[in-house]
């Protein structure tokens, strides 16, 4: 085994999942100076790690080269020439796997509590209790590897690069960032109701309102604060990594329960979440952000959380959201930013 310990830390999906990695193993960089670290996940989250100093980003190609068991195969043969020396897995499925199989090195793998979100999210006998956040399951993986144990930290601001420099030049209140798009109608608030609050906001004159999403969500990013004269439209305007950089620069930042909420948070900026037919419960909160989700109405919809990623919402729910009014998000800013 190579005299200097090299720890591989796996987790190839989602954008929010890869976000809350962030302060788990910034702390654990910081603590263990000496050993060298690389993430492997997919290419596109590479932005992301790259915020951590000291970590070398590796990217998965589980689609063309690194595809099926021929590929995890070439995948670790690949790791075992980098002197991979110790493996924490903190996605815990086939591929990753399959490639700790393949290393056959010491190895930590993340318990996801399956059957206690099995309880969280079930209609009969349902157990309603707040459950390990998947941070802290994080930090357990990680620690069970012997090395020394940390305590996740906020990553610091990145620095203004000169596109988001440029981008908010006449930006001179308070940043807000809004993202309202999550993967899931059931974990999104209404267009019309979403309408409302960007307007809302606007018009105190206070903040400068960045909308985010995908490039293309620019046109209902568009339609969701027509007539509004602080706001800026991000999606498409900035590359990924340069919206990722922006988003380190907010005052505050309103999403759903999604990926940008987790991005966010991983620079400590103050984050508020909407929550719908899924519930903080099942361990997703933002890095310490957990006192600022605003939940929709259980005593109206008591089957939430009816899923743990929002893609089950049972007939009825399809309007758990509007049990959150405007004024109640209005204020919570106001409060917050």
């Amino acid at each position: 085994m190579p005299a200097t310990k090299h720890l591989l830390i796996i987790r190839l999906s989602a954008m929010g999942d890869v976000a809350m990695t962030m302060p788990v193993v910034y702390a654990f960089a910081k603590a263990n100076p000496t050993l060298k670290i690389s993430f492997l996940s997919k290419s596109f989250f590479r932005p992301i790690v790259a915020q951590l100093p000291n970590v070398t980003f590796i990217p998965a190609e589980v689609e063309t080269i690194h595809k099926g068991v021929s590929g995890m195969w070439k995948l670790s043969r690949t790791l075992k020439k980098m002197g991979i020396t110790h493996v924490a897995d903190l996605h815990n499925v086939i591929r990753s796997k399959m490639l700790r199989a393949f290393l056959n090195l010491p190895s930590a793998s993340i318990d996801k509590g399956r059957q206690e979100k099995k309880a969280l999210t079930s209609v009969e006998n349902k157990v309603l209790k707040q459950l390990t956040t998947t941070i802290k399951r994080y930090q357990i993986t990680i620690d069970a590897l012997g090395f020394e144990k940390v305590t996740p930290l906020s990553l610091p601001k990145p620095n203004r690069s000169e596109a988001v420099t440029k981008f908010t030049e006449s930006s001179q209140k308070k940043w807000l960032g809004i993202a309202p798009f999550a993967a899931h109608s059931g974990k999104q608030y209404p267009a019309d109701l979403m309408n409302k609050v960007i307007s809302e906001v606007d018009k105190l004159e206070s903040y400068d309102i960045f909308l985010f999403g995908a490039p293309n969500e620019n046109a209902a990013l568009e339609e969701l604060s027509k007539d509004c004269k602080n706001t800026k439209i991000v999606a498409g305007s900035l590359p990924f990594n340069e919206e990722i950089t922006l988003i380190g620069q907010l005052d505050g930042m309103l999403s759903m329960d999604s990926g940008n909420a987790h991005l966010a948070a991983m620079f400590g900026v103050p984050t508020i979440t909407l929550w719908g037919v899924t519930h903080p419960y099942a361990g997703f909160a933002p890095f310490n952000q957990e006192h600022n989700c605003i939940l929709s109405d259980r005593a109206q919809f008591p089957e939430i959380p009816t899923s743990i990623y929002g893609n089950l919402v049972p007939e009825g729910y399809e309007e758990v959201m509007r049990t959150i009014p405007p004024a109640a998000i209005l204020s919570k800013i106001q409060e917050l930013v």
